[in-house]
């Protein structure tokens, strides 16, 4: 991080010694048949600087309608596969010496020979994981910026390359933002790309201020509408008054200022999940059951874990909770159990340990009052945990 993040790239020579893909080719076809899961094909029939040479398809994809395995210079890319695949979430994670915020999803790309998507730049740093077969890839910074015309992908026209890879199984490349890449199949292959969410500003600006909009009770902006009582009568009707004018910017500073709120509203729209992704509960039934059943976990251990569903996304910041654009006020011992449940995404019963009394040897009055506190305030936590789940973001399991 300190050397290459955001800074230039890095080539990992057997970065996973001896990997293994986590997901079959099989497998990822089936993937790629379903509505939810974002997947493309890409075909070259041509050189790769003419428009004519490129067809892009966007699924799902039936077996039927992937070119044959034979075919050459074709590749299927299929998005987010860490929320299907418990394998594909694992190697996830272990990317999480990054903040979470800026890590996307798990996509993987499943070539023929010289398949490839052409010579490109993406607005967002990625490690391209070399799962099976090998794949060249050509890397420049300096890169003639114009693209292919008329293609329907963004396509480099003039593209050098000035350094050269093979990349075979366990290798793993970074690049940041600024550099140019194009990765050929040599021979059938899977990549795996890590890659991580660049959101511009003014994307940011909107989605936060959306939030607010939709969520600003107990905001300093008022939620009167606007009044015009000494309006008079005008020959200009299409003139924008200047009450209005200042109606609407002084309900708009009052939003943006107030930090709290604002704060409160970021947290909300960094969580908020993909929109094709929905939760099934793991348990069924009234919450109060799902409570029970943790209640009785917490006092008596066993090998059962809380674990964050795949899809659900799980924040934090000084004094809020933030899981898929919800928020929770927390401090003292909710926000240690929390926030170790939102870094490392499992929760084991001993965390818990500290909510419980540990003496059995009678309590003073002020020793009893203490403890009761403790116990209401583990009750209330083990309801918030007890609502994640019967939602489906939470489950308690192996």
């Amino acid at each position: 991080m300190r050397h290459y993040w955001q800074k230039k790239p890095l080539l990992i020579r057997g970065a996973v010694p001896g990997f293994k893909a986590v997901i079959t080719r099989s497998a990822l076809f089936a993937l790629a048949q379903r509505d939810e899961v974002e997947s493309r094909l890409v075909v070259q029939s041509g050189p790769k600087n003419r428009a004519g040479s490129w067809t892009l398809r966007r699924g799902p994809f039936g077996r039927k309608s992937l070119p044959p395995l034979a075919q050459k210079a074709w590749s299927l890319l299929v998005q987010g596969v860490n929320l299907y695949d418990a394998k594909a979430h694992d190697l996830m994670e272990q990317f999480s010496f990054i903040p979470r915020v800026r890590l996307d999803d798990l996509m993987i790309s499943y070539a023929s020979d010289q398949g490839g998507v052409g010579p490109h730049f993406d607005s967002y740093d990625v490690f391209l994981l070399q799962a099976q077969g090998v794949r060249r890839w050509r890397i420049a910074q300096n890169t003639d910026p114009t693209l292919v015309k008329g293609a329907e992908l963004k396509i480099l026209a003039r593209f050098k390359h000035e350094q050269e890879w093979d990349l075979e199984p366990g290798d793993m490349l970074y690049l940041p933002p600024s550099y140019a890449h194009e990765g050929v199949a040599q021979g059938e292959c899977m990549t795996y790309s890590i890659g991580f969410k660049s959101p511009s500003g003014v994307a940011l600006a909107q989605e936060v201020m959306a939030c607010l909009a939709d969520g600003g009770e107990g905001s300093r902006a008022t939620s009167a509408f606007y009044t015009d009582p000494a309006q008079t009568a005008t020959a200009n009707s299409a003139e924008i008054p200047k009450a209005l004018q200042n109606f609407a910017f002084e309900n708009y500073q009052r939003l943006a200022q107030d930090e709290r709120l604002f704060q409160r509203a970021l947290g909300e729209t960094l969580t908020e999940p993909k929109h094709h992704v929905w939760f099934q509960a793991s348990m069924q039934g009234d919450p109060s059951v799902c409570k029970a059943r943790l209640k009785q976990w917490v006092h008596h251990p066993g090998e059962a874990v809380l674990r964050l569903d795949r899809q659900t996304q799980m924040l934090y910041d000084d004094t809020q909770i933030f899981i898929n654009a919800e928020s929770v006020g927390v401090s003292g011992l909710e926000a240690k159990v929390l926030r170790r449940l939102a870094n490392e995404r499992v929760l084991l019963s001993t965390r818990f340990a500290p909510f419980l009394a540990r003496s059995h040897q009678p309590l003073s009055a002020t020793e009893g009052r203490k403890a009761a506190r403790l116990e209401q305030r583990l009750e209330d936590l083990l309801a918030l945990l007890a609502q994640w789940i019967e939602d489906g973001w939470l489950h308690l399991g192996e």
